[in-house]
């Protein structure tokens, strides 16, 4: 079994894709294939037992399209490829463009400033007197281009008679019954102008009924081409943040080897190297510092602004700038194994994943042209019945044939999911998938974990109380200097806060644990006791005057401690797992957006109401097993409700799994992240917020596209096929439909690129 995503070269509408798709699935040994026309990326699956590549690849070709196997440097050839893609369709429009203006001035004049200037053109190839000239000199002018748009003819025919028509279908069908019906008149002319075995009369009637198109179908093709060029061109646009994803790392890194830095390249560098990294410079690769202290520029990982101050002992992401020291640090994930590497493959496979909306227009745009090439031929017949000529319903066919392009529809999905799923990257939010995208903007309630999630998931000191001889200083010098030899984590927050306050603590004479109860020390010839209120009850200290305050700070969902000096109870110092400074700023935000917000915890309850008031949310599952969180999941989902869990933990990971979107912290464990349909790589909730709202300004987006992508061919194959000529309307012109149909694409793209300018707020 192989699973593989190869590049496609050739498509040109969204029925190409479905065209891809059913070649791939008809092949013995494929078990799924699945076509983004977006990103014009093929995933398939295959048993290598049945098939391989080439023979995958040859069906692909012969139905008109091209496979291209994952290089080494798949940006590089990706870019490449659109590069050379980008050249030829410019190249053909130039030639196009070159040969078919003259064409144009050549049938068009005659016929506008005859009565005034009949010596326009040389008289032997005047329109009137010498049509068959005029006519052959059309057609020689005519076949360079329709040979230079040989490759749509190609595909467009192929696909129609292999029961995949597309958009190149349409274009082909129409234009060359343009070209067919022109070239008839012309030999036709010949016969009745080019010799003398016709009278007047015949010519006469000739005359009435002649209408060459061949200017017609060069100005089509030209269009088209032109058309696809803008769209190639605009389409680049959706995809820039994958291309700044991949240009973000640095080409070399100058690490230590032997004792001597040497300068190589980041492909040579191997997970235990040394890597020196200055002021200025990116870093190379993943990794732990091992000597220096410096502020680094995560953003554009992140979306945070803020340098993270790193010092011996922190993490290194690849990509990341180096704002103002030097540093060493030891490489610890290097090549597909870093986060940025990571990162960019969550985006591509978002990028070239299906939302569930996408599949409305592979459906219709799957049986779309041949609807549309019955449409065309019955209202030519209805016209030729109403008693019109064959010149007047060719008009009709061509025009509903050029119009009638699924082209918009097929760009209308897959494009806002690369724009949606690139801008969540720049901002920090990764989405895994387009159907994840799309679910999230259906979420009505979010469900916290409180530890690392809606708290900072360490203890910290909040809190020093006195009410004797002592200030708080006093009684955070003792705390902290006593509690130096501690190894527990309600010690290590006093020790770590005193540290930020002293910079220096005073080294305790004697220490003592006591389990379960507290710590004892001396501290400058005095006895220091630390410890909970059994503590003080078995060492006789009387609690009475700092009870209310232990009470209420219990209340608040915080751990008060009791300070003893020389026998006397001087103060209290309480610790706790703060919220994080964005917690509140996010709940206000997703309720705001309608969303309801419930805390679901193992912790008691209440401390998980006290976290839970301090951050604005209403509704708490407190004393929650890890097994139960799940099911507790499972009870919010009732009468169909959509729910988002968020969390960080390996605890939350089945509950992560249970919900219809699943959030993981980006400061989180691995198995959370990898549960997880969503990544936040900002260490806060107000990406929860912002995840939602992208997907809400995304799917309104695919709707809007949607719907004038719809509108453009409900409006648009009435008014080719002669709706408003029957109410004294004009007739629309085949040169026309070519450019309202490029111009459907066009304003779709237009549409999608306007979802790169949100700004999301708080």
């Amino acid at each position: 079994m192989k699973s593989m995503t190869l590049a496609i070269s050739g498509m040109t509408c969204a029925a190409c894709a479905k065209n891809i798709e059913r070649t791939v699935k008809k092949q013995d040994g494929v078990l799924s294939g699945q076509v983004n026309y977006g990103t014009e990326k093929l995933n398939i699956e295959f048993d290598t037992n049945l098939t391989d590549f080439d023979k995958i690849s040859a069906a692909v070709k012969r139905a008109g399209y091209t496979l291209h196997l994952p290089e080494k440097d798949e940006a590089a050839a990706t870019a490449g490829r659109k590069a050379d893609e980008m050249q030829k369709l410019w190249q053909t429009f130039k030639w196009s463009l070159i040969i078919t203006v003259p064409l144009f001035l050549f049938s068009m004049v005659p016929m506008v400033f005859y009565t005034w200037w009949p010596g326009v053109i040389p008289h032997n190839l005047d329109p009137m007197n010498f049509p068959h000239y005029n006519g052959l000199v059309q057609l020689i002018a005519t076949i360079p281009v329709m040979w230079l748009h040989r490759d749509l003819f190609r595909r467009g025919f192929a696909a129609f008679f292999t029961g995949a028509a597309n958009m190149d279908s349409l274009i082909a069908k129409g234009t060359m019954v343009a070209f067919l019906f022109s070239l008839y008149m012309t030999v036709e002319s010949f016969f009745l102008f080019g010799t003398s075995l016709f009278i007047e009369m015949e010519q006469m009637v000739f005359m009435e009924r002649n209408q060459f198109y061949f200017e017609t179908v060069a100005v089509i093709l030209t269009l088209i081409v032109l058309g696809k060029y803008l769209e190639a061109k605009t389409k680049g646009g959706t995809s820039e943040a994958i291309k700044k994803l991949m240009g973000l790392a640095p080409k070399t890194a100058h690490i230590v080897r032997g004792g001597t830095e040497i300068e190589i390249p980041i492909e040579d560098v191997v997970v235990g190297d040394v890597i020196v990294v200055r002021p200025g410079e990116r870093m190379p690769v993943d990794g732990i510092v091992i000597h220096g202290k410096t502020a680094v520029d995560e953003s554009m990982l992140t979306g945070e602004s803020i340098p993270v101050s790193k010092k011996e002992g922190d993490d290194i992401i690849g990509a990341s700038i180096n704002k103002n020291g030097s540093i060493k640090y030891k490489a610890t994930k290097v090549g597909k194994d870093t986060v940025l590497a990571q990162i960019v493959k969550l985006v591509e496979d978002a990028q070239n994943s299906k939302a569930p909306i996408a599949r409305i227009a592979d459906t219709i745009s799957g049986y779309f042209a041949y609807a549309v090439l019955v449409i065309a031929v019955v209202a030519g017949i209805a016209w030729v019945m109403a008693g019109y000529d064959f010149a007047f319903a060719m008009v009709i066919v061509v025009s509903i044939l050029v119009i009638a392009c699924p082209c918009a529809l097929g760009l209308a999905t897959p494009t806002a999911i690369m724009v949606g799923t690139g801008k969540g990257a720049e901002n920090g939010i990764l989405i895994k998938g387009g159907e994840s995208l799309e679910m999230a903007h259906k979420i009505k309630t979010v469900a916290l974990d409180k530890t690392g999630t809606v708290t900072e998931g360490k203890p910290n000191v909040t809190d020093i109380v006195t009410k004797g001889i002592y200030t708080n200083e006093d009684i955070l010098r003792f705390a902290a200097s006593a509690e130096k030899q501690s190894e527990h984590p309600l010690g290590s927050a006093i020790v770590n806060y005193g540290m930020e306050k002293f910079g220096e603590l005073i080294e305790p004479k004697t220490f003592n644990s006591i389990t379960g109860q507290g710590i004892e020390a001396n501290i400058e010839n005095k006895d220091i006791l630390i410890g909970n209120k059994r503590l003080m009850e078995n060492r006789k200290i009387d609690t009475a005057n700092y009870e209310q305050d232990s009470d209420r700070l219990a209340n608040e969902g915080k751990t008060p401690m009791y300070v003893a000096i020389n026998g006397e109870l001087e103060g209290l110092v309480a610790v706790a797992d703060i919220i994080k400074p964005t917690s509140k700023m996010a709940v206000s935000k997703l309720q705001n957006m309608g969303i309801e917000v419930t805390m679901i915890t193992g912790d008691n309850r209440r401390t998980a109401e006290a976290v839970a008031k301090e951050a604005g949310i209403k509704t708490v599952l407190a004393e929650v097993l890890p097994k139960d969180k799940a099911e507790n999941v499972k009870r919010l989902q009732e009468n169909g409700n959509k729910v988002a869990m968020v969390g960080d933990g390996i605890n939350d990971a089945p509950a992560l799994v249970q919900a219809d979107i699943g959030i993981a912290i980006g400061g989180g464990t691995d198995v959370a992240i990898e549960s997880a349909e969503i990544v936040l790589m900002r260490d806060d909730l107000v990406g929860v917020a912002n995840a939602i709202e992208l997907s809400r300004i995304t799917m309104r987006n695919i709707r809007q596209n949607l719907f004038w992508a719809f509108s453009y061919n409900v409006a648009g194959i009435p008014i080719a096929a002669g709706l408003l000529f029957i109410f004294g309307g004009p007739l629309m012109n085949p040169m026309l439909a070519a450019v309202a149909m490029t111009f459907s694409s066009i304003s779709v793209l237009l549409n999608v690129l306007r979802i790169k300018k949100m700004e999301f707020r708080g």
